[in-house]
């Protein structure tokens, strides 16, 4: 039998990639399938604070693993914001693309190059059980910042964020090419070993 882990998200697309990751050795489901509450309020100064606090909340009222993510994107010329506060960073309630018209329009009012925008993406994965944190897991991926948004695909920031050593977007890159180098994708590898020894009954 598929063991279940719970995402601690509402995010549908973050669920998703980590579904397509993880790939069968899981159940994946996210807060949209099931009353664990809605996503705890992240009040963290880090992105490690964030997942933990997102895991708890969530295994306290699950029956299983549950594992939550913090990530965002830290842009160089910006001093690393938005960073924690990339999901909100043009306030309360703003969706991707407002998120983006600020990066781009803070981005301009320094007056640096284009060329010198480098950025990353950051990942921190919290996996719980109960009221135990079970482990946490970093991943990072170096990049530049884009003068304007390109491609379809992915969410949030990925428009505008080409990873070191492409001259496409995250937007533009496949599923699997994306997930192959981003953040994310690196956290789960780096938490893949220890799910695995989660996957048998306790003793």
């Amino acid at each position: 039998m598929t063991p279940r882990l719970l995402v601690a998200t509402a995010n549908r697309h973050k669920t998703a990639e980590i579904r397509e990751i993880l790939g069968g050795t899981w159940e994946t489901f996210d807060l949209h399938d099931h009353a664990a509450g809605a996503q705890a309020e992240e009040n963290g100064a880090t992105f490690e604070a964030n997942a933990q606090i997102k895991a708890l909340a969530a295994a306290a009222r699950f029956d299983g693993i549950v594992l939550a993510d913090d990530s965002g994107l830290e842009v160089d010329p910006l001093g690393g914001q938005p960073g924690v506060r990339s999901a909100r960073y043009a306030g309360p309630g703003a969706d991707d693309a407002a998120n983006r018209a600020r990066l781009l329009a803070e981005l301009r009012k320094t007056g640096i190059a284009p060329s010198e925008w480098t950025a990353r993406f950051r990942c921190v994965i919290a996996l719980a059980r109960q009221n135990e944190v079970l482990g946490v897991f970093h991943g990072t991926v170096e990049g530049r910042i884009g003068e304007k948004e390109q491609g379809e695909g992915g969410f949030g920031y990925d428009p505008l964020f080409f990873p070191d050593g492409f001259a496409l977007t995250f937007a533009q890159l496949s599923g699997a090419e994306k997930n192959a180098i981003s953040h994310r994708g690196r956290a789960l590898r780096a938490a893949a070993d220890h799910l695995e020894s989660l996957r048998s009954p306790r003793r």
